[in-house]
């Protein structure tokens, strides 16, 4: 065997170990994360149908009055133990004049708490998919929340943080007047 053929050896050992992995995800991510986001945010269909631009009243009919149903993870916890949710949207109106901002008025049971407060999040949209993106805001009497939930065809999903304790949240948007449907 040659020097060369030996470095060679060792170089594709080493690309296929190490290299080759850390490629295809940054591939695979670029190509999920960068260009999908970006075509199907001005291409797709629904958002020509809209001139692009997010369909900001129907969600706010769409989310104003209605009950969002489901379960959440705590970090750390087995996954196959979920805990019931449930907020109240009261109203759901963006602030006029503000690229992003939202105010959601919610009655949210939480432990001992039963309030019904304004709580102000941005939305951002990809294409005509909402996400609330929630920053370090404190809700008094509950402490500091950050969360990403997405909304899609009456489903919610994301992940949450309440001071030191996080996980994820998954569940139905229904409209208020509605009862929860029954689980089978």
């Amino acid at each position: 065997m040659s020097i060369s053929s030996g470095i060679l050896r060792n170089w594709y050992a080493r690309f296929t170990l190490l290299g080759m992995p850390c490629i295809v995800a940054a591939i695979y991510g670029f190509m999920l994360v960068e260009p999908s986001v970006h075509v199907v945010a001005q291409d797709s269909p629904a958002a020509k149908k809209t001139g692009g631009q997010p369909p900001v009243a129907e969600f706010e009919k769409y989310l104003s009055n209605s009950t969002l149903t489901g379960v959440f993870t705590i970090d750390g916890r087995p996954l196959n133990k979920l805990e019931e949710e449930r907020y109240e949207i009261k109203s759901a109106k963006k602030v006029e004049g503000e690229e992003n901002l939202w105010e959601i008025t919610t009655r949210i049971k939480y432990g001992d708490k039963d309030l019904t407060v304004p709580v102000f999040v941005n939305i951002d949209w990809v294409g005509r998919t909402p996400m609330i993106v929630l920053d370090n805001i404190s809700i008094p009497g509950l402490g500091t929340f950050s969360a990403r939930v997405v909304f899609h065809d009456r489903k919610y999903a994301g992940t949450w943080k309440h001071d030191n304790v996080g996980g994820h949240l998954f569940g139905r948007v229904e409209p208020a007047d509605t009862k929860p449907a029954e689980s089978k």
